[in-house]
């Protein structure tokens, strides 16, 4: 291991820095590790490489000539605001940035050391992806790289990205967005196809961090001078997770009841308070219950929807997961990217909040188009199966299937300024064939209020204006 002095006045992370210049603007020190000897030693390397590509051997010399490196990866450990971590760097000066079989073995390596010292692993990456000049031998890094990803997921170990420009090809589609959280930085170039082989008539701003995090593929981009400020809190957020365990953490504790203290006297009355503008929502509820908590943003299948949020917040010295509706009807992305948080959460063992808060789920064309049924199942699933403990408040509209899905089983409260119904009052009254005016005795044969819901068993008690049991 090569020991690098500490790092105090560093500049911020620009898009076209050097892999040293990058750890070293993120980072407060690093180590860097010894690169691993070649997997196949016994034989002498073959000029140009697996293919006899000529004058790649040239080429490497001149990208180490230029570069000062032997190779498109610099991997190290390093410290970040007191969090150790497993870092990744990739130098774009150096063919690229592009991957080949000893990028290849740093990687796999770097990976395992995270495993070994249970290690976050943040990836630092520019680069064009797999090495023409090695033919399949350099895609087939993909492969290993993909396994060791696994690997780390397997055993609880986060995994952050930070795409620098470019990111593109099999470095995105592994290093990149296989990732748990992605940051982006701004106007780099992020796509699976690089510049010179997308399509002629290709619209350039899909391929960009800002494009990306349009459709749901990023969870933000972060400005330069910012970078390493959000970096440290996402670690300070993920890098003491336990993973996998047979012991299960703390329930995350129900939070206090922000609105009224008083029940509704009908089932209309409690639809009108939860309807009320001025009723406390999720954001108020997340500003009152954690001192500071992270995004992520979008479903990974090209949807986001800004009627959730979720993410992972401190309270009280330890991380509690999120994900919380915004009192708009969910659409399928919003779904999707809730399953995201509770299945990572879940393979963290960091316990989880929802705050149920929707009419119900988006029911136009183009939510049933997006897949609103398979979403909607797959967050059932992902709460059902869930090994980690989930809290869930109602503190709002309780709109059917929509909002039962954020609802964990047997672990649900609600304040006293909702309601949970198994269909909206006023569609009830339409099925029934009844006059718009009967929705209010409806709402009454509904049982939908607080009291109601506690006395059908459906939430465990009614949240006050004190914070309740984990």
């Amino acid at each position: 291991m090569h020991e690098q002095p500490p790092h105090d006045a560093t500049p911020p992370p620009s898009l076209r820095l050097t892999a040293r210049q990058a750890i070293a603007a993120v980072t407060d020190s690093y180590t860097e590790l010894t690169p691993p000897l070649p997997t196949v030693p016994a034989a002498p390397a073959p000029p140009d490489g697996p293919l006899n590509w000529h004058g790649y051997d040239a080429s490497r010399e001149r990208a180490r000539a230029r570069t000062g490196e032997d190779e498109s990866v610099l991997t190290a450990l390093a410290s970040i605001d007191g969090t150790d971590a497993v870092v990744l760097s990739f130098e774009f000066g150096f063919l690229g940035g592009s991957l080949g079989e000893r990028t290849g073995d740093r990687l796999e390596a770097a990976y395992a050391v995270a495993r070994e010292r249970r290690l976050p692993l943040v990836s630092l990456i520019a680069t064009g992806g797999s090495r023409m000049q090695e033919g399949m031998r350099a895609l087939s890094q993909l492969q290993r790289v993909a396994r060791q990803s696994a690997l780390n997921r397997a055993a609880g170990l986060p995994q952050i990205a930070v795409v620098r420009d470019p990111t593109t090809g099999g470095g995105w589609a592994t290093l990149g967005a296989g990732a748990d959280v992605i940051l982006a930085l701004p106007k780099a170039q992020v796509g699976f196809a690089g510049s010179r082989v997308r399509p002629p008539d290709a619209d350039p701003h899909a391929y960009s961090a800002e494009g990306q995090f349009g459709a749901g593929q990023v969870d933000a981009v972060v400005p330069t001078d910012t970078l390493r400020a959000t970096l440290r809190r996402w670690l300070h957020l993920l890098a003491d997770t336990q993973g996998p365990s047979a012991e299960a953490p703390s329930p995350a504790p129900v939070p206090a009841a922000l609105g009224t203290t008083a029940l509704p006297t009908t089932g209309w009355d409690a639809v009108g308070r939860a309807r009320d503008t001025r009723r406390p929502r999720a954001e108020a509820y997340l500003r009152a219950y954690f001192d500071s908590w992270e995004e992520i943003s979008g479903d990974r299948c090209g949807g986001r929807d800004p009627g959730i949020r979720c993410g992972f917040g401190h309270r009280d010295g330890r991380t509690i997961a999120f994900a919380a509706q915004c009192g708009t009807a969910t659409r399928p992305a919003g779904f999707r990217t809730a399953t995201r948080l509770i299945r990572l959460a879940d393979r963290l063992g960091i316990p989880v909040l929802t705050l149920v808060d929707t009419p119900g789920a988006a029911n136009d064309a183009d939510a049933e188009r997006a897949g609103a049924g398979a979403a909607i199942a797959d967050t059932f699933a992902a709460l059902a199966s869930a090994r980690v403990p989930v809290t869930s408040l109602l503190i709002g509209e309780g709109g059917s299937g929509g909002a039962l899905a954020l609802a964990a089983p047997n672990r649900l409260w609600a304040t006293p300024d909702s309601y949970f119904s198994v269909i909206a009052p006023e569609l009830a009254a339409a099925i029934l064939k009844r006059a718009p005016a009967e929705a209010q005795h409806t709402a009454d044969q509904l049982h939908i209020r607080p009291q109601d819901l506690l006395d059908l068993g459906i939430i465990q008690s009614i949240a006050t204006s004190e914070p309740g049991p984990g």
